[in-house]
C-alpha cells in the first residue's frame, strides 16, 4: 500500500492538503498519514512569566491538535480513504522529512500559504525546507484564493 504523508497545521490550507492527499490515496490505492508538528513557543526574558505555564500551554495545544487530527481522520475514513494520524513536537522541517523516510512515504502533500518572498526569506518556509530535503516527490497545494470584491463582473 502506498503512503501519502500529509503534514497539516490547521491553517486555511489544511482542507486543500487533505483533499489532495485523499485524491492521491484513492488513485494509488494508498493510505494517508496526517501529521502535525507542534513547536514549543519561543520564550524570551521579557516573557519569562510564561515559562511557568509552558507545560500547561503545550498540553492544551497537544490536546487541541489531537482533537483536530481525529476529526480529519474521521472525515477521510468516512470517504473510504484509509488514514492514520501522528503528532510530534519539535522542528517541523526535520521531523516531516524524517517521518517521510521512516514511513517509506511515496509522496508528501503540503500546503502553500502564499507568503511573500520577503516573508519566506525572513521567517522561512516549512514547505520550501521540506521540498529541498525530501527523498520523495512533494505535492504542493495552493492555499485558498483571496476573494477580491468586484472581481468577475
Amino acid at each position: 500500500m502506498k503512503t501519502i504523508l500529509a503534514p497539516v497545521d490547521f491553517s486555511s490550507a489544511t482542507e486543500a492538503v487533505v483533499e489532495e492527499a485523499a485524491n492521491l490515496a484513492r488513485a494509488m490505492e494508498g493510505k494517508v498519514v496526517l501529521l502535525t508538528v507542534l513547536q514549543p513557543p519561543a520564550i524570551t526574558n521579557e516573557y519569562s512569566a510564561l515559562v511557568d505555564n509552558l507545560a500547561e500551554i503545550m498540553a492544551a495545544g497537544e490536546k487541541n491538535a489531537a482533537r483536530r487530527l481525529a476529526e480529519l481522520e474521521s472525515t477521510l475514513k468516512a470517504a473510504q480513504v484509509p488514514a492514520e494520524t501522528m503528532q510530534l513536537n519539535g522542528p517541523p522541517i526535520r521531523l516531516i522529512v524524517e517521518q517521510a523516510k521512516d514511513l517509506g512515504a511515496h509522496y508528501i502533500v503540503m500546503g502553500s500559504h502564499g507568503h511573500t518572498a520577503l516573508y519566506d526569506l525572513l521567517v522561512g518556509s516549512t514547505t520550501h525546507g521540506v521540498l529541498m530535503r525530501a527523498g520523495c516527490p512533494v505535492v504542493i497545494t495552493p492555499g485558498p484564493k483571496a476573494v477580491v470584491k468586484g472581481a468577475g463582473k
